[in-house]
């Protein structure tokens, strides 16, 4: 559904990313491993349209939308969960929610909430004032409502208690079963592999490990994850 091939990329004159192919599929969850300043966030940029590539292109349902920008990527489904609070501070909960119902109000509200039932005490409250487990439920909502076809989930659980982190992982899981394609960008390595069909390391801007969670041995992950430097 969603690709990467031979992509380079980075900002200004550093090169971050090296001839990274990865393929996202329809109905599949891809976890994408690495250290930090491996490139993953990079990555996401340019999947989601934020950042153009330099070389290679991206591909999505065997059409190139590399010279896309987000808001047309958005178009087709794709839905980029930034690391961070991705929500309107100054919008209220309900109107962060309505704004990307695409017209049914009612439908999305009664989405978000039974994906998280916190949000239904919280409706007429300023995103800014919640607290940031709550925000990053709120934003996980929002994209949940706009019924997307390929999820871009950067670092979702960064900085969040144990308890929001497990209702977090809950929302992935079942936004899975929608039949939405993930592609997981996440620091809990252990949980982001019980949830993935395939795995990607990304180490110093090149992809060093590509299959299935179950050919993942540790020296692969530790090879991703120690002796890291330099990138994004």
């Amino acid at each position: 559904m969603l690709a990467l091939e031979s992509v380079v990329g980075g900002y200004g004159e550093t090169t971050v990313l090296r001839d990274v192919s990865l393929t996202v599929p329809e109905a599949s969850v891809v976890a994408l491993l690495g250290a930090n300043g491996a490139g993953k966030t990079t990555v996401m940029r340019v999947a989601s349209g934020e950042l153009r590539p330099r070389a290679g292109r991206v591909v999505m349902d065997e059409r190139d939308i590399s010279s896309s920008a987000p808001f047309q990527r958005g178009r087709l489904g794709v839905c980029h969960i930034p690391e961070g609070r991705a929500v309107f501070p100054g919008l209220t909960v309900r109107e962060n929610l309505v704004t990307f119902a695409k017209g049914r109000a009612e439908e999305a509200l009664t989405r978000a909430t039974e994906a998280f039932p916190v949000l239904a005490e919280r409706m007429g409250q300023r995103a800014g004032t919640l607290s940031g487990g709550e925000q990053q439920m709120l934003a996980l909502a929002r994209a949940y409502v706009t019924e997307p076809r390929v999820v871009l989930l950067d670092e979702v659980s960064m900085g969040l208690a144990p308890k929001v982190v497990d209702d977090i992982f809950a929302f992935i899981g079942l936004l899975a079963r929608t039949g939405a394609s993930l592609l997981l960008v996440e620091q809990y390595v252990s949980r982001a592999l019980e949830l993935a069909d395939h795995v990607y390391v990304l180490s110093r801007g090149r992809i060093t490990f590509s299959g299935p969670p179950s050919e993942l041995d540790e020296e692969n992950v530790l090879a991703g994850y120690l002796g890291e430097g330099g990138s994004r």
